[in-house]
């Protein structure tokens, strides 16, 4: 995600310093584009006005940007940090009072899209922090996304984030569940997805990912280890708020024996594999 992003940044004509745990990506970046590549975060910090974190998870997010050669080491007061990973709220609030103690703006800004919005600049981003920041940052946004919501104070946009893949998280189990019901009930599966698609049980998500799914294509633009992690934040999230999820639960688990199976790096449409196993039925369609 973060390579295209950045890419774009670069595109709309911005100067920019980059630096990835990967060392290949940030020199490619260089050579391909014109970046600046640099030796740590820290490096990246003291070259630049605006930092964009995109990571995948939120102990790789706090080393980032407060560890040892990190963004807030190599930050002076005056810089500003927008982090577009998907992390722990909990987390990203302390993290931004961590920064404004040491004069650092922070934004905590995850991003949906996938892939393809991370190429095409054509990202949603759902934003919590001060209003004043975010209008700061907004000609930046605006190089890599189409869609911003300031949702409100810290955290508010990784719970706008984690609501978003709890729904599609479990609007997927629930597709996995009926086409393979359907499937072994002799309907072809083009057919019961044109009954869905022109019914009230419509999805976008749905007809989306349902080809992939017929004609086997399992190539990754979300893969299933990361929204795996992303509905443990959920859950995470839920107890501290005192809030119970019985479905994503189940969901949860679901996405654990696909990574059990070794599909954790396949998209995550390959989660109908768990049922597929356990029925004997394949869901394709020629």
């Amino acid at each position: 995600m973060g390579y295209p992003m950045a890419r774009n940044l670069l595109k709309a004509g911005h100067e920019v310093a980059v630096w990835s745990n990967t060392g290949s990506k940030a020199t490619q970046l260089a050579a391909e584009a014109g970046a600046t590549a640099c030796a740590t975060a820290a490096d990246v910090a003291r070259a630049s006005e605006a930092v964009f974190v995109c990571v995948g998870n939120t102990e790789m997010a706090e080393a980032v940007i407060l560890g040892p050669n990190g963004l807030k080491e190599g930050g002076a007061p005056g810089l500003t940090i927008v982090d577009a990973s998907t992390i722990s709220p909990s987390a990203s609030v302390r993290m931004h009072n961590a920064l404004k103690d040491a004069g650092i703006d922070f934004l905590g800004a995850p991003c949906t899209g996938s892939t393809p919005g991370a190429i095409n600049g054509t990202l949603t981003f759902m934003i919590g922090g001060e209003e004043a920041v975010f209008e700061k940052m907004k000609p930046y946004l605006e190089a890599m996304g189409k869609k911003l919501y300031l949702c409100g104070g810290p955290g508010t946009g990784l719970h706008a984030k984690l609501t978003q893949n709890l729904v599609l998280s479990n609007i997927l189990q629930a597709f996995n569940e009926g086409i393979v019901l359907s499937t072994k009930a002799g309907i072809e599966p083009k057919l019961m997805l044109d009954v869905l698609t022109n019914s009230a049980a419509k999805s976008g998500l749905i007809d989306y990912k349902a080809p992939f799914i017929f004609r086997r294509d399992f190539t990754t633009n979300f893969s299933v280890k990361w929204m795996h992690k992303d509905i443990g934040l959920m859950l995470d999230s839920a107890a501290e708020l005192s809030v119970p999820l019985p479905l994503t639960s189940l969901t949860r688990q679901l996405f654990q024996a696909a990574i059990a199976m070794g599909h954790g790096e396949e998209d995550i449409c390959s989660t109908i594999k768990v049922l597929e196993g356990i029925t004997g039925v394949e869901v394709s369609s020629k």
